[in-house]
């Protein structure tokens, strides 16, 4: 599924307002990068998965411990967060837009993320009013547990340097001078909680190519290059979702989302190669399987059939044309039996005498109407009782028996069958 990354812009939004974004198929490589007004941005996106990003500078971090019985899906979590942050921020709560890290329980300590609610709402909106469908909002740099990192970013003639770790206390986003990471070092916190100075080998420290001289300079040491868009796509995978509270999808929209991250995460992601493969070939091995045994049933289906038409044939040599076999078998046989005499399941003296083993004691038949294989019998005078037991024992002796008002009708199970005492063969030899 294709993904488009924005960036969003450190001032307000307004008319004239230019977005850098990054597109990429798989998470992994850059497929476009460039910057473009919001209605530009939105040509051809609109099936795309949108991931807005908020830069280091507008966010700030804070430590919270949630208290005992307000979870994740408390209805009373934004105002206890509002509440912990009123003597941390200057800004008044209400004005702030805030945001839990991922998979934070009641009782224990949390990051929390707070940014000027109106100024992203303002561009939120005019994303979602060019028809751009913002999934999710992440932070450019999110807390880590790691190895301390430290990133220059920016312009020339605004280079930022950001350092990420537990040992600075989340993130921080300070100049990029000489000056300022002298003031970093010697500040009490920074002493206690630093642990590594910028030259330190232990420290991960990357550059964009515009400010990488220059953070060589300031620092003293090498940097390793790492493009804007780059950092676009690794910030676009962090668990991190900004978009809570008054931001947040609805509960279904968000099932939808989790279960589409999933699907197009298995189906493009490197790490799930191996798996693509096996299910392929799962899938594979399963269909000419079922064709395997399709064609074995079907074989075996027309083999059956065959030897059903072979003994037509075989037993009356006259069939020359086989059209329906066992109807056919049926025909020949009844028109045997009217030929040589025999009895079978259809004459009226076989159904006198399955009707005589079932009778209760003391009935008699007052009229019998015959036709071919079914009779009615009259007179017999049945209780309700009486007529469930017989049709019962007359269904045992694979006969069918109907009580209709004081009639009683009885036939056959298998008038259109070939069911008979005697074998196609005897009864030929009969007739000769």
């Amino acid at each position: 599924m294709r993904t488009l990354i924005i960036s969003l812009p450190l001032a307000a939004h307004n008319a004239h307002t230019s977005y850098d974004y990054v597109t990429t198929l798989d998470g992994q490589s850059v497929v476009t990068h460039a910057s473009a007004t919001a209605d530009l941005l939105s040509v051809g996106q609109r099936s795309t998965d949108v991931v807005v990003v908020v830069p280091c500078s507008k966010l700030s971090w804070h430590t919270l411990q949630l208290p005992k019985g307000v979870g994740a899906g408390s209805p009373r979590l934004q105002a206890v967060i509002e509440n912990l942050l009123e003597d941390r921020v200057l800004d008044e709560p209400d004005q702030l837009h805030v945001a839990l890290a991922p998979a934070v329980s009641a009782g224990t300590a949390s990051w929390v993320a707070a940014c000027d609610k109106r100024w992203l709402r303002e561009h939120l909106n005019a994303l979602e009013a060019v028809q751009l469908k913002v999934s999710r909002v992440v932070p450019e740099f999110s807390p880590e547990t790691g190895a301390t990192q430290m990133h220059a970013i920016g312009e020339e003639n605004a280079v930022q340097c950001v350092f990420v770790g537990t040992d600075v206390g989340g993130v921080v986003c300070l100049p990029l001078s000489p000056a300022v990471l002298v003031l970093f070092a010697v500040l009490p916190d920074a002493a206690e909680n630093v642990g590594v100075g910028v030259g330190d080998d232990d420290l991960v420290r990357t550059a964009e190519p515009a400010v990488a001289a220059l953070a060589e300079q300031v620092l003293q040491c090498k940097v390793s290059l790492l493009t804007r868009p780059q950092r676009l796509l690794s910030a676009a995978r962090s668990p991190w979702n900004l978009a809570q509270f008054g931001l947040a999808n609805s509960g279904r929209s968000r099932t939808v989302k989790r279960f589409t991250d999933v699907g197009h995460a298995f189906l493009q992601a490197p790490q799930w190669r191996p798996a693509r493969w096996g299910a392929a070939m799962l899938l594979l091995v399963n269909v000419l399987g079922l064709n395997a045994w399709a064609w074995r049933e079907q074989s075996a289906l027309q083999a059956r059939k065959l030897a059903v038409q072979s003994t037509l044939t075989q037993t009356f040599p006259e069939i020359r044309v086989v059209v329906d076999a066992p109807l056919q078998m049926a025909r020949e046989v009844a028109a045997l039996r009217q030929a040589t005499g025999a009895a079978s399941e259809r004459d009226l003296e076989a159904m006198l005498g399955v009707l005589a083993a079932s009778l209760p004691p003391g009935r008699t038949l007052g009229a019998i109407e015959f036709t071919t294989g079914e009779a009615r019998l009259k007179g017999l005078q049945l209780t309700p009782q009486d007529a469930t037991a017989l049709t019962a024992q007359i269904k045992l002796q694979g006969y069918t028996a109907s009580l209709e008002g004081e009639t009683l009708l009885l036939k056959s199970d298998s008038q259109s069958s070939l069911a008979s005492q005697e074998t196609p063969n005897a009864l030929a030899t009969k007739a000769k």
